[in-house]
């Protein structure tokens, strides 16, 4: 018999399930995404860190879990929710079952609530601070510590994800991969570009892709300064993904400055938003923000819509956009701005995930792109 679990949300509402995974209790910002599949992935992007996620397919955990599809060192988010938690893991890539791969990385999970209600209210009401917890059963309790909650406006979560120290990254794409880039499978030569990741919270998939493009990359901490990254010879530099509010992180803004116009830069999600901000641009906190693998953007470039996977709460403000920054791409749901490039310097960015782990392919030349200015 499983326990009983509650999330409480900050403007009162209370949804009573049934645990899954790790007992306890946790907070967050409680958040959705609209994958129907991807859900390994998204437990082990570190963007999520410091938010509940909500699944909005209805049964996950169906094809188990394995070793494979990991986007970073461990989960990294603080709970998770789903309507039906699939009680048979049936792929034949499985090594497990969702129910025990939180029990192992000790994360709290809710099912049996009605996340068509949860989502919506989201929609609606906006992303709010929650707290899951398997302990507490006193709802008005669980609403006071939703509402003590510190939130992600102006917390530094990068600090809490990024490597301890610097590695050089090796391992191509996963052979079950439906699209290489160009086919470089195998081993990089010394005289290949090479490429420093500056590490807010990679998802390593995107490292994957660069190695596969034919690229020596090495991994440096999101911290790292310009003088360091120079320090490596690299031939390009990238910005990664990584969780939270990108205003506080002034330290990322000084070295992103410091290696303009240095070096070809290209950024993704976070990277994008510190580049933008670096070059003088302000961005906002999103009603309930783009998560999931199904938003269309447009290249203002070729006037072709992709379909995109994205994971982020906050954008880039169109109101206050540097004349020396250029608008590439949008969402075709809301107008936000998804891609920007810098008119004088080799510097771009999309505010999306072209590595695609999981969601659909579209934007992978992306990454050729940045390939050919590093030659």
């Amino acid at each position: 018999m499983r326990p009983t679990a509650k999330l409480a949300l900050e403007d009162g509402t209370v949804y009573t399930g049934t645990a899954f995974g790790a007992e306890g209790e946790v907070d967050g910002e409680v958040c959705f995404n609209t994958s129907m599949t991807g859900y390994q992935e998204i437990l082990t992007d570190p963007s999520y860190r410091g938010q509940i996620v909500t699944m909005t397919y209805p049964e996950i955990g169906n094809y188990g879990v394995n070793a494979q599809d990991v986007e970073s060192r461990r989960p990294f988010l603080s709970g998770f929710v789903v309507r039906e938690l699939s009680r048979r893991a049936s792929n034949f890539r499985s090594e497990g079952t969702l129910d025990d791969y939180l029990k192992q990385n000790n994360l709290v999970g809710l099912e049996g609530i009605d996340t068509r209600a949860l989502v919506r209210r989201l929609r609606i009401v906006g992303a709010m601070r929650g707290v899951l917890s398997t302990i507490d059963m006193n709802d008005a309790s669980l609403v006071a510590k939703a509402k003590a909650s510190p939130g992600l406006v102006g917390r530094d979560l990068v600090q809490e994800v990024i490597p301890d120290k610097a590695f050089t990254w090796d391992e191509p794409l996963s052979p079950w991969a439906t699209l290489r880039p160009n086919g470089q499978h195998g081993p990089v030569g010394d005289d290949a570009p090479h490429v420093v990741a500056l590490d807010y919270g990679m998802k390593w998939n995107i490292a994957r892709h660069l190695f596969d493009m034919g690229c020596r990359v090495t991994v440096l901490p999101g911290t790292a300064t310009a003088d360091e990254v120079l320090a490596q010879e690299p031939d390009g530099v990238f910005l990664s993904n990584g969780p939270g509010d990108p205003e506080p992180l002034d330290y990322a803004h000084q070295t992103i400055r410091d290696l303009l116009g240095k070096r070809p830069i290209f950024g993704i999600c976070l990277g994008h938003q510190l580049l933008s901000l670096a070059c003088g641009a302000k961005t906002f906190k999103l009603k309930f923000g783009h998560r999931g693998a199904n938003q269309p953007v447009m290249d203002h470039s070729t006037g072709k819509v992709e379909i995109t996977t994205q994971n982020h709460g906050f954008a880039v403000s169109p109101d206050d956009l540097p004349d020396e920054l250029e608008v590439t791409h949008v969402n075709l749901n809301d107008d936000t701005i998804e891609g920007v490039r810098h008119r004088v310097h080799a510097a771009f960015s999309v505010q999306y995930h072209p590595e695609a782990s999981a969601g659909p392919h579209d934007s992978a030349y992306l990454f050729a792109r940045f390939r050919e200015m590093l030659s």
